[in-house]
């Protein structure tokens, strides 16, 4: 294991550990530093991220912070917040022809809960999925961790039944990806290719970035290579280099694709991407719950580490 893989897997753990992310939740600094990667906490601040986005010309996806709910108030909360956010982005018509979307992770919307967690996630998903198509766009659903990939591509089966697109992430650190990436290349079917953000064993997951890459461009393939709608997300210029390449070789129209990247990270080669004619999607993430998205973050690129420490550096 190199330095790169340790420093991830140490900032995957920290992820974890309450008391140190009390620390940098309550540090004045915290907040200011976030700010590049989560627009703001409130409804307001999302939506203003994304107008500022589409103005652009980018496309947009947005995360209602949280995970892991065991409470069906909190999962009732997260619907509820997802049901005001849609009818905002609808009155502001940002929602049109799909321009912003959002994302889901079923964790947060009731998956854990004890008993009936499934159905209630997936009926909360279902009234999101219902608003979204009355405002002309769509929903994708998060992936988690790999204890979670069988029900959530479950869960992708069942809505897809009334809302064929809503949209599937797949993480290629796993080493069933290429599989799944098989079963979800068909005609109308939306698939974000990522790298994967969690810690996961050995016996499940590709351990070193190297192997990850190698991975990233064998399923990329398949995707390119199949009848459906592949979302490119990485910031990595190799492999968006790869996904140009890979496109072009399938003969691959720009609208028959899209790439992602995260926001705050490498906008001005978002905007460049952008330009040139290729569709960008930014994930935006806001909410309260931004601790375990930002150490996920800083494991994905040791950049933003170094980042987040001339921060502190500077504001301390």
């Amino acid at each position: 294991m190199d330095a790169s893989d340790l420093l991830r897997n140490s900032l995957l753990q920290l992820s974890k550990q309450e008391k140190i992310r009390d620390v940098i939740e309550k540090a004045p600094v915290s907040r200011s530093v976030v700010k590049r990667f989560v627009p703001g906490a409130e409804r307001a601040d999302v939506v203003g991220a994304a107008s500022e986005i589409a103005a652009s010309g980018r496309l947009s996806t947005i995360d209602y912070l949280g995970e892991d709910t065991t409470d069906l108030a909190q999962a009732r909360h997260t619907r509820d917040a997802y049901l005001s956010l849609l009818t905002a982005l609808r009155d502001q018509g940002l929602t049109e022809g799909g321009a912003v979307e959002v994302s889901l992770k079923l964790s947060a919307l009731g998956q854990a809960l004890p008993g009936d967690g499934n159905a209630i996630a997936l009926d909360h998903a279902r009234e999101i999925c219902e608003l979204a198509k009355q405002g002309g766009t769509t929903v994708t659903l998060d992936m988690e961790d790999h204890t979670t990939t069988d029900l959530t591509l479950d869960a992708l089966r069942e809505l897809r039944v009334d809302f064929p697109t809503v949209g599937a992430v797949l993480q290629a650190y796993l080493y069933r990806t290429e599989a799944d990436c098989r079963d979800l290349a068909h005609a109308g079917s939306r698939v974000r290719l990522c790298k994967g953000a969690y810690k996961e064993p050995e016996s499940v997951a590709f351990q070193s970035g190297a192997d990850v890459d190698k991975s990233y461009v064998r399923c990329l393939k398949i995707l390119m290579q199949g009848e459906g709608y592949p979302m490119v997300a990485s910031h990595d210029p190799r492999l968006i280099e790869i996904a140009g390449a890979l496109a072009g070789q399938a003969g691959r129209d720009p609208r028959s694709f899209e790439y992602q990247m995260l926001y705050g990270i490498r906008p001005e080669e978002q905007k460049r991407i952008s330009d040139r004619g290729d569709q960008m999607r930014v994930y935006i993430p806001y909410g309260q719950e931004w601790y375990g998205y930002l150490m996920r973050r800083m494991a994905e690129k040791p950049a933003n580490v170094m980042f987040f420490l001339r921060g502190v550096a500077t504001k301390s």
